[in-house]
């Protein structure tokens, strides 16, 4: 799979097709001087056909966001590139059009805030699945 989002509606999807993805921090990579934002994943395949595969599947991935100004960081050890995050959503919050931050949501209160000049982001599937016992399952209450 391949997605490309140029707007927050298409970040919409992605951050769909994202949700529940599992990765260390390791796998996070900002290049300033290319003005790239490079986070590798494990991703929850929720778009597979769970119901009739009966199975469920992870997909290493690699969401890119291009024209990344800054890059903040809230509630994450740094220190620890071994800790491992839960991706929950991908959200943008606009600033003066087409600029805003792109915000990535993990579990625990930890985010990412990418600045950036406008939403350009792409996710691409790296490979084959592979079988998993754990299905996400959230809490609503």
């Amino acid at each position: 799979m391949k997605l490309l989002a140029l707007d927050s509606e298409d970040l919409t999807v992605i951050s769909a097709m994202c949700q529940d993805s599992l990765l260390k921090l390791g796998d996070i990579q900002y290049l300033p001087r290319e003005k790239r934002l490079l986070v590798a994943m494990n991703r929850f395949a929720w778009d597979a056909d769970l119901a009739r595969q009966q199975k469920n599947e992870r997909r290493r991935s690699v969401l890119a966001l291009s024209r990344v100004e800054a890059l903040q960081a809230r509630n994450i050890n740094q220190e620890n590139k071994d800790i491992v995050l839960s991706l929950l959503a991908i959200r943008f919050e606009p600033a003066a059009e087409p600029a805003g931050t792109v915000i990535l949501e993990f579990s625990g209160g930890a985010a990412l805030a990418a600045k950036a000049e406008c939403i350009e982001a792409q996710l691409t599937d790296l490979g084959a699945a592979w079988s998993t016992d754990n299905r996400p399952q959230h809490d609503l209450d």
